[in-house]
């Protein structure tokens, strides 16, 4: 997909009322990048990123199972049992964290999304809450970790203890969020 072709996909859902967030979880790049793509940039300030389109997985909810069965996985290894809730981060990290939850017999929880922001959110009243408890914080990808680390700030201050942020890719070289140890399924760093 050429340059053009993304900053007219940018702009198209921006249209339709998404916030650079929301943008930028939709077409699986930084936030960064959907500003830069967003103000009309030249192509001597574009930011470095790799673009993960993973809708081959996220069409058919047995690949989302299985995935998510192997986030389990790494995220027992990593912790033991000890997790009492996994935390999804609105919205490409919830299918995830759902199945996550599911191979761990835990709780689930939603971390949603605001406008305020990149990273700006708040946890569902209506899923698993996380005051007292151990948890694991997953998403799709990880390209600045803004959003992840403005995450974890949240649901520490929620009074969490957060083990783990899990991500199917880590767009980074960074295995650490804020003193939180970082795993990815898939490292897609630009070198």
């Amino acid at each position: 997909m050429s340059i053009e072709e993304l900053r007219g996909m940018a702009a198209n859902l921006r249209k339709e009322g998404l916030n650079s967030q929301q943008i930028a979880d939709e077409l699986s790049l930084s936030q960064d990048t959907i500003s830069w793509l967003l103000a009309g940039s030249t192509a001597e300030e574009m930011p470095r990123d790799v673009r993960i389109g993973w809708r081959t997985i996220g069409v058919r909810p047995q690949r989302v199972a299985a995935i998510g069965a192997i986030m389990a996985d790494v995220v027992a290894e990593e912790c033991g049992d000890g997790i009492d809730t996994v935390v999804g981060i609105s919205i490409n990290g919830v299918l995830f964290a759902n199945e996550v939850a599911n191979q761990l017999d835990c709780e689930v929880a939603i971390h949603r999304n605001v406008d305020g922001g990149p990273g700006k959110g708040s946890l569902s009243n209506k899923y698993g809450q996380v005051s007292g408890k151990r948890i694991v914080i997953v998403d799709d990808v990880l390209s600045t970790g803004v959003t992840m680390r403005r995450t974890i700030d949240s649901m520490r201050e929620a009074g969490a203890e957060v083990a783990l942020c899990m991500v199917l890719v880590n767009k980074t070289v960074r295995n650490e969020v804020d003193e939180v140890p970082l795993r990815g399924i898939i490292r897609a760093a630009v070198v």
